[in-house]
């Protein structure tokens, strides 16, 4: 099993992202993944930084973890544009960069914005072909391209991807199954639907199955209840709550299921210390 930080890019200052994203570094995470919306759900209030921006950021300030997003909402970008920025964070990063994209999880913030359709045909249609001509691009092509919300004429990329840039797709409808089993490298599914997960894996195609887990770190058991009522307060009962050994178990069963990488959503907004610690005590035993 491998660990990526899931680090909401809200309420901190690049200083802070930079950081956690080495900390996570060198606590052997080998990878981090912000969030993409247009306002933080469920806090609307408070500042946020766009995605691809910070990824780049981030990316000039590390040296080995992977960057990307959990996941980009596709109606945001126009494809064309996408492949690009993709391939130059790719380049810029050396390798490190890994598309992470669904067709949207809060549809209100497409009427309060004016983005997109909030009908779920119309999203999962218009990401179908936002994959088709992205990874057209990415494969040297000069593509002609007629569809129901794009149309490109010769349209072609220099330069192409360093190598391979995996793809995360996250969800589990049909319609996005399909695009899973297609163009996934990575295929991210809701915990509420772990139970279904041995049902669905056949029609992942290759793609390796990941999930988002929200975690209250407890360092030592005189502060289990300091760590339990913060955690709830901030998340409900949702979060997976214990020391080391306890995660350790946790995330053991997990990976018996099939799930291969965990993107770690702390609590305590993933200060060095906790990644220090998470690292020494739970990483390398299921690395």
């Amino acid at each position: 099993m491998e660990f990526f930080l899931f680090l909401p890019q809200m309420r901190l200052s690049f200083e802070q992202i930079v950081e956690r994203a080495r900390a996570a570094e060198a606590a052997g995470f080998l990878g981090m993944s912000g969030m993409d919306h247009l306002a933080p759900p469920l806090a609307e209030d408070q500042p946020m930084y766009e995605a691809m921006v910070t990824n780049t950021w981030v990316a000039a300030h590390t040296e080995r973890i992977t960057l990307g997003s959990l996941v980009l909402c596709d109606t945001f970008r126009q494809p064309s544009m996408l492949a690009r920025e993709a391939v130059s964070l790719d380049h810029a990063s050396g390798g490190r960069y890994e598309l992470g994209i669904g067709w949207g999880s809060v549809p209100s913030e497409f009427e309060i914005y004016g983005v997109g359709s909030m009908e779920p045909r119309v999203r999962v249609t218009r990401l179908k072909e936002t994959l088709e001509i992205i990874t057209a691009l990415w494969r040297g092509e000069t593509l002609d391209y007629k569809g129901e919300h794009f149309t490109l004429k010769a349209a072609r990329q220099e330069p192409r991807p360093l190598g391979h840039i995996p793809i995360v797709i996250g969800g589990s409808g049909k319609k996005t199954m399909e695009l899973v089993a297609t163009y996934a490298d990575w295929w991210n599914l809701h915990t509420g639907i772990l139970d279904k997960l041995d049902d669905l894996r056949d029609r992942a195609g290759t793609a390796r199955p990941s999930m988002q887990i929200r975690i209250g770190f407890v360092p030592s058991e005189d502060q289990r209840e300091e760590v339990t009522a913060t955690t709830q307060r901030r998340f409900g009962k949702t979060p997976v709550i214990g020391t080391g050994p306890e995660l350790v178990d946790h995330f053991g069963t997990l990976a018996e299921r099939g799930v291969e990488r965990v993107y770690a959503w702390f609590c305590d907004f993933a200060p060095p210390s906790t990644l220090a610690a998470f690292g020494e005590e739970v990483i390398p035993h299921l690395a």
